[in-house]
């Protein structure tokens, strides 16, 4: 069996299981707006909730997810594909018994692989279904090939903005660029989170003027899924590499990030129905 029909059957077997994780991508429009610290804080309250969660970190080169749990993988996804390393050692364990993975510069390479080493690759990824409930891919901010690849082809899909008028154009044009792809689900509802907000209702009215003009132009479905107050436990939180949901677990920002947690696993329907898993998502991206 060659390699190339390795991998299909691989992914034709992972869509088949009955288990398999559900793959959150959080993203933004711009830099800035607290997108990894939405996925680090989003992983600990769904660990919380009873989830086995693991987090990637494609935002290849800030290592942001890293600083927030002040741990320093030792290797990473490009270990995986390229130096013979297998899951259990890219796997970092992080707080709570969070896994984190470094994607180093594993997913930009992604596109160059050769097919017996997508057949390598594809094979150990398939286990990693195996080992989470629930993968969330903090992505790098802005409209590249690989935020569009991660966006189209996961089961959900978080959008992270804050009032910033730059921040709510810039999430627009992210949604505009999604909305040119054929291979977008439009079915798929994207949620929003907006956060550094005054009030919760200042968060729904930021995320419906948004709303108005997608609506408007795009035949792309946005949700709300939940509004995060401007809180200084946050700031603090990054200073001491501590994720805000475990050093201030009274803070105003945790109890906001609890209810989304809580939110997002009631919003089950679309999940439940679309899950391909990571090996389905990764697949996209060696055959670009």
């Amino acid at each position: 069996m060659d390699q190339a029909t390795k991998l299909r059957n691989l992914v034709k077997g992972q869509e088949e299981r009955k288990t398999v994780a559900t793959v959150v991508t959080v993203t933004s429009g711009k830099g800035g707006v607290g997108k990894s610290n939405m996925s680090v804080n989003l992983a600990i309250q769904l660990q919380n909730l009873g989830k086995r969660v693991i987090i990637l970190d494609a935002d290849f080169g800030l290592a942001n997810v890293e600083v927030m749990f002040g741990i320093r993988p030792a290797y990473s996804l490009a270990d995986l594909m390229f130096k013979n390393k297998e899951l259990k050692d890219i796997i970092c364990p992080g707080p709570r018994g969070i896994g984190i993975i470094s994607g180093g510069s594993g997913i930009q390479e992604m596109a160059n692989l050769t097919k017996y080493q997508i057949g390598n690759l594809t094979s150990k990824l398939y286990e990693l279904d195996e080992l989470a409930d629930v993968i969330i891919i903090d992505t790098g901010a802005g409209i590249s090939d690989a935020v569009l690849e991660f966006v189209t082809h996961s089961t959900e899909v978080i959008l992270v903005a804050t009032p910033e008028p730059t921040s709510i154009t810039d999430a627009y044009a992210l949604l505009k660029s999604v909305n040119k792809r054929d291979d977008f689900d439009k079915t798929k509802h994207i949620k929003m989170i907006t956060n550094r907000v005054g009030t919760a209702k200042e968060g729904k009215e930021l995320f419906t003027k948004l709303d108005v003009v997608v609506k408007r132009f795009l035949d792309v479905e946005i949700d709300f899924l939940g509004a995060v107050p401007q809180d200084s436990n946050v700031s603090k939180a990054v200073m001491r590499q501590v994720p805000f949901s475990i050093a201030y677990p009274n803070a105003q920002a945790t109890i906001a990030v609890q209810t989304i947690a809580n939110k997002l696993l009631g919003n089950t329907t679309y999940a439940q129905k679309n899950k391909r898993g990571i090996t389905y998502l990764f697949s996209k991206f060696m055959h670009k």
